[in-house]
């Protein structure tokens, strides 16, 4: 996740709704989120907890379509963005999900933030048929349209970004060696597989500590790294276990 793509990503969810509510203005039938006045869109943020600084993305977004709506909204259609504080936390984000299709009845839900917190909603999501449009998340999993036609996916994946990586440290640091901190999910593993296939075999891998989204400390990963002999650091970690190192 990156503050960078908020502004790219809204001008395209803009040009999409453009497109889509157009096309239901020539039929003058609409389905929920939707109307002659208004377009319901929902977010999931990250507004609380130790990761609350990406929280800006969500206000970002909302300024951006504050802006839209200043300059006459979407062929006469205000947008009403409704965004909570899913907090990097499954259960609440499955809980704001529901919250904003079965209460605020929304047209799609748009750049929910986290790959967990993705993965929760994207069963519930897909049973629904509601959008889950442009999720905040690198994680391959999200190109899946045979299974879940419903979610779309949107930035880079991280196996790419891994293989970036790779091509740098086979270029700077052909016989280093690498200790790994990982999270054990998707958003971790995405990115660790990424460098592996992108190095191929040609640096060695000395060590790969896991952790857990939900633990404490990271206190014990960082004392077996550094004693693994490792020379090269990848780390693939949220912000509250980054700031832990600094």
């Amino acid at each position: 996740m990156t503050f960078q793509r908020t502004w790219m990503t809204a001008a395209v969810v803009f040009g999409s709704i453009t497109i889509a509510v157009g096309s239901a203005a020539a039929q003058k039938r609409y389905g929920p989120g939707a109307s002659d006045t208004e377009i319901k869109i929902g977010n999931i943020s990250i507004y609380s907890g130790p990761l609350s600084p990406y929280g800006v993305i969500g206000k970002t977004e909302a300024a951006y379509f504050n802006k839209i709506n200043a300059d006459g909204g979407i062929n006469g259609r205000k947008i009403n963005f409704i965004s909570y504080d899913g907090a990097y936390s499954p259960p609440k984000t499955v809980e704001q999900a529901r919250k904003l299709i079965e209460s605020d009845g929304v047209l799609l839900i748009f750049q929910s933030l986290g790959t967990p917190t993705n993965t929760a909603i994207q069963k519930y999501m897909n049973d629904k048929r509601v959008p889950q449009l442009f999720v905040g998340t690198g994680a391959t999993k999200w190109n899946d349209p045979q299974n879940f036609p419903w979610t779309m996916g949107w930035q880079p994946s991280y196996q790419s970004e891994g293989h970036i990586f790779a091509q740098y440290l086979l270029r700077n640091y052909p016989q280093g060696r690498i200790g790994i901190l990982f999270q054990n999910d998707d958003y971790g593993k995405d990115y660790v597989k990424g460098l592996k296939d992108g190095l191929n075999g040609k640096i060695r891998f000395v060590a790969a500590s896991p952790y857990e989204a939900t633990d404490a400390t990271i206190d014990s990963q960082i004392v077996s790294l550094k004693a693994s002999g490792a020379d090269v650091f990848y780390d693939v970690t949220i912000a509250k276990f980054s700031d832990l190192m600094l």
